[in-house]
């Protein structure tokens, strides 16, 4: 493969077996996209031209018999080399892959020249379509057979350009989907709540405006998973499953929220390569959640735990308690590492724009593992409570007092080493928790 001065465009050498028959190729074996239609463009005089077209999707481009000068220009909206333009000959011996929005043009070099490409999505009239003219481009003969259509195009200065992909996040009124608001802009980013997007049962959408998906919807009832067994797994891994589907036929990115809870807690520490044992309902549809959104070849299965940020959480609960002058009886004998949800949302922005390798990858906040009481106790400092006023129990003590629950991991550590080995840290959970409880 050789790069060229447009970001994302690639030259591709093939090898073609002559003999006295003619040739042979291979002109696609799997590079860069899942094609869904072949299209041929069969060209019967030298200088016909055509161009300068660019659509909302993937091409891979090749030639059948003759030669062309191909050529294209950058229009893709924010590009860093927006505009750039591009030419080369190419014939059989060549394949070139297009990215979605780069205006693809090319002029026959020789009579009876077949051009052919693969693209990656069908033709939607109502997608992100751009042009430019084809007197941009310097070729090598003189144009002729040029449609009605390609002589009207506007100069590039004129031309309208193809936006970028978008990235849906679901499950958008969560803490998470709350944190990445912060993250991405509307431009970057649609941002569905249950409502708007159902991912047990998603809406018709042109996924061909996407580039990744980040799946913050889930069904989070730890104890009423213990009874709504049917409901968890439908959320948590049936419509899972329905959106690595729709990311593998579309060549989407799918970011997926798993939990510790996949765990049994008997590690100290759990690094992304130990096997899931859950305890729970709830943890075994987190966990079959997380094989679900590995079918697809494109996924990030993210595991964190004790998430707190703006909404419903156990840092709000003690504080509110705190408050109101109330002591609570918190479990010791249950340790981990909160995640601020925007620590969270800025690892999982940081791994798909360093388009880390993809697979399984812890993300929580830093700092030390500690148990639930001294959680709850630096919340009542943080407020200015007692912290005397929070009682440890044992997690059977507060089954006692409070009804049984559903089992939970005694230890929920979630190793850094991995995320942070791609350049993301995070930050060290106290201080994300001072930060917080100072702006609530």
């Amino acid at each position: 493969m050789n790069p060229t001065p447009i970001d994302g465009l690639e030259i591709h050498p093939l090898d073609v077996h002559a003999d006295n028959r003619g040739w042979f190729k291979e002109n696609w074996s799997g590079q860069r996209l899942r094609p869904v239609q072949n299209n041929i463009s069969f060209n019967a005089r030298v200088g016909a031209t055509r161009g300068m077209h660019a659509e909302p999707w993937d091409k891979w481009v090749s030639v059948a018999t003759g030669r062309v000068f191909a050529a294209w220009v950058d229009l893709r909206e924010g590009s860093e080399t927006f505009a750039t333009k591009f030419g080369v000959e190419i014939g059989p011996d060549t394949a070139v892959f297009v990215p979605r929005g780069v205006a693809n043009g090319f002029q026959a070099l020789e009579d009876a020249t077949t051009y052919t490409y693969l693209v990656n999505a069908r033709y939607n009239p109502n997608g992100a379509y751009a042009y430019c003219s084809y007197r941009e481009i310097d070729w090598p003969l003189e144009p002729t057979e040029l449609s009605e259509a390609d002589q009207k195009h506007p100069p590039l200065a004129d031309a309208p350009t193809v936006p970028p992909r978008k990235i849906l996040v679901t499950g958008a009124n969560g803490q998470l989907g709350r944190a990445l608001r912060k993250v991405y802009s509307e431009r970057e980013a649609e941002f569905c709540t249950r409502a708007e997007f159902d991912i047990t049962h998603p809406p018709a959408r042109d996924w061909n405006e996407y580039r990744a998906i980040i799946n913050c919807a889930a069904y989070n009832d730890v104890n009423g998973a213990e009874t709504e067994r049917g409901t968890a797994w439908a959320v948590n891994a049936d419509a899972v499953a329905g959106l690595a589907r729709i990311a593998s036929e579309h060549d989407l990115t799918l970011v997926h929220v798993s939990s510790d809870y996949v765990f049994d807690g008997l590690n100290t520490e759990h690094t992304e390569d130990e096997l899931p044992s859950p305890l729970s309902a709830y943890g075994a549809s987190k966990s079959a959640g997380e094989t679900a959104a590995r079918a697809t070849p494109r996924h990030y299965v993210i595991r964190t735990s004790w998430v707190f940020g703006e909404g419903a959480n156990f840092m709000a609960t003690m504080a509110r308690l705190a408050d109101k002058g109330v002591s609570p009886s918190v479990v010791a004998d249950q340790r981990g590492r909160p995640t601020h949800a925007d620590d969270l949302a800025h690892g999982i922005a940081h791994l798909l724009a360093t388009k880390a390798e993809y697979g399984v990858y812890n993300i929580t906040s830093d700092g030390d593992a500690v148990g639930r009481d001294e959680i709850a106790m630096s919340v009542f400092i943080g407020v200015g409570a007692d912290p005397s006023d929070v009682t440890p129990v044992t997690t059977a003590q507060y089954a006692e007092l409070n009804g049984p629950e559903a089992p939970r991991p005694k230890e929920s550590t979630l190793s850094l080493d991995k995320i942070k080995a791609t350049g993301f840290s995070p930050r060290n959970w106290r201080a994300a928790l001072a930060i917080y409880l100072a702006a609530r």
